[in-house]
């Protein structure tokens, strides 16, 4: 959520609700979002949002378009594909067109497409976005960290698989269902990482840095038991630890820290100078096994929602 939550008014304002945009849309929002990371320093909406905003129409997911007259001011998407969680959204104003009133007016639309059931991201933690969910009636109740950590020196000791474990990289096509079944299993705790389909896994796959090299699988006895996908940002010259996950029978024996040092150390060999993670701020032990390994906070991302 990045806005200026400003209430004043605007003539002319409208928000459209969409389906689905078409191409021209498309690359409207994407000029917005654009302009909003130069200013702002950071990604307005996750990777995700820029998944469902990209890849056509999505059941569950909706585009809200706030203009004045013919321009693109703002972008609000609604994601409602949790059978049990209020439904998750995402919001920015455009920087030159912050401090009318658009934030608020957009986040009034979420409340009431959502039957004022809503989870809002707050990406950076910002001050203008803590005030616009107090205005709507929002409370805190999650954060997601961003770590980080240089990769030169990449000062962490050698891995160490447990018993009778293996190591190979990802094949797409061949290891799809096998990962989506882990990566469920992994993540069944887990809102938005362990729901992933197919489709978002093609989605993925179909990405511009998307590297078969940096997805690491663990197997024992023939079965996959967990895993390590790495991704790098190469404009921002950034490797990430974009997910780690080990089955739950697996856990607790040290495979996790070993698939997290293999990932590492595949990033550094890349020439990358910095790797990054993002974990939630409330997962102690994963919080307590990054930091050994010498990652620190970054930045905050704040999810706020509805009480009811």
């Amino acid at each position: 959520m990045t806005i200026d939550s400003t209430p004043a008014l605007e003539p002319g304002r409208q928000i459209h609700t969409l389906d689905e945009l078409s191409p021209e849309q498309v690359d409207q929002v994407l000029e917005l979002l654009a302009e909003a990371d130069r200013v702002d320093g950071m990604h307005a909406v996750s990777e995700q949002g820029r998944l469902y905003l990209r890849h056509g129409r999505r059941e569950g997911i909706r585009h809200f378009l706030l203009t004045v007259g013919p321009e693109l001011r703002g972008y609000a998407q609604l994601e409602d594909t949790d059978p049990i969680e209020a439904p998750a959204a995402e919001l920015v104003v455009h920087p030159s067109h912050r401090g009318r009133g658009h934030g608020r007016a957009l986040g009034s639309a979420l409340l009431a497409a959502s039957g004022k059931r809503l989870r809002v991201w707050a990406h950076g933690g910002k001050s203008a976005a803590r005030h616009l969910a107090q205005v709507l009636g929002l409370t805190l109740f999650r954060e997601l960290r961003q770590m980080r950590r240089p990769l030169n020196p990449l000062d962490i000791p050698e891995p160490v698989l447990p018993e009778g474990v293996t190591i190979r990289t990802f094949v797409p096509g061949q290891d799809d269902t096998a990962w989506l079944a882990v990566n469920a299993a992994a993540f069944s705790h887990h809102p938005e990482q362990g729901s992933l389909t197919q489709r978002d896994l093609d989605d993925r796959t179909a990405e511009p840095w998307f590297d078969p090299k940096g997805f690491f699988l663990a197997e024992k006895d023939g079965r996959l038991v967990g895993f390590h996908w790495t991704k790098t940002h190469a404009e921002e010259q950034l490797g990430e630890v974009y997910v780690v996950g080990i089955l739950p029978e697996a856990q607790g024996g040290g495979l996790g820290k070993a698939l997290t040092a293999i990932g590492l150390r595949h990033l550094a060999a890349q020439g990358l100078p910095t790797a990054m993670l993002y974990v939630d701020a409330d997962n102690t032990a994963a919080v307590t096994v990054y930091e050994r390994l010498g990652f620190a906070t970054h930045e905050v991302d704040l999810m706020y929602r509805t009480e009811s």
